[in-house]
């Protein structure tokens, strides 16, 4: 461990106000990119996290140092990683698209609360190293990710339509853009629905055309109310 900290981590006013501004440094830092990205977790919620299980370790230290408790200290620390679920469970949707929305949100959360957890106990170094480890998977790596994904050679696409002409001018689409139909999935909808039909495609890609591309041209196909990646 890095000797300049060596003096910080025991238990005493400085201390722990030196934690609790670091924690709301640290869960702010990672608030602020979800912040940017319109997450339903964001700014404040990341502080609040890191800031509580800051305190919940540092009390876990105060009771065994100060209190002469002698229970076992890690016991309110794993009830944050246990309790954080709670919360995480709430920043994941599914969408109408059929996606689920909300993952990396759920993660940067918990790992927001293991930061605190560091930052209560005095690891320093832990909590900085971790927040530019996240830091770097939200800010430089998420590019990286999408990239991958566009060059995904299977994908699955989500089509409501209106008969089944509509369909095979779909179909003749993908053999003229050399898509192959892996599975096709059919839906009759009932009569108060306003199309007749949905469709799932299991579709796989060739090198010219990107999945975009061919939402796009789909989307031109008369009788094709809308289409989608899921």
């Amino acid at each position: 461990m890095l000797s300049i900290f060596d003096g910080l981590r025991d238990i005493t006013f400085a201390t722990v106000a030196l934690r609790m501004f670091l924690a709301m440094f640290c869960g702010g830092c990672i608030g602020l990119e979800r912040e940017f990205k319109r997450r339903s977790a964001g700014f404040r919620t990341h502080i609040l996290i890191c800031l509580g299980a800051t305190m919940t370790t540092s009390i876990s230290q105060f009771l065994y140092l100060y209190m002469g408790y002698y229970t076992d200290m890690a016991r309110l620390g794993a009830q944050v990683v246990a309790g954080i679920g709670f919360i995480g469970v709430g920043a994941i949707v599914t969408t109408p698209q059929k996606r689920v929305k909300g993952l990396t949100t759920a993660a940067g959360l918990w790992a927001s609360a293991i930061i605190g957890l560091c930052l209560g106990a005095g690891f320093y170094e832990g909590a900085l190293l971790a927040t530019i480890l996240i830091l770097i998977a939200e800010l430089v790596l998420s590019p990286i990710e999408h990239k991958y994904m566009d060059r995904t050679p299977e994908v699955n696409l989500y089509m409501e339509y209106n008969n089944k002409a509509t369909l095979d001018n779909v179909l003749f689409i993908f053999r003229q853009m050399d898509i192959k139909v892996v599975n096709l999935e059919i839906t009759r909808a009932t009569e108060n629905e306003r199309h007749n039909a949905s469709a799932i495609f299991l579709i796989r890609l060739n090198r010219r055309f990107n999945a975009n591309k061919v939402v796009d041209a789909v989307r031109k196909v008369e009788g094709v109310f809308s289409i989608y990646e899921i």
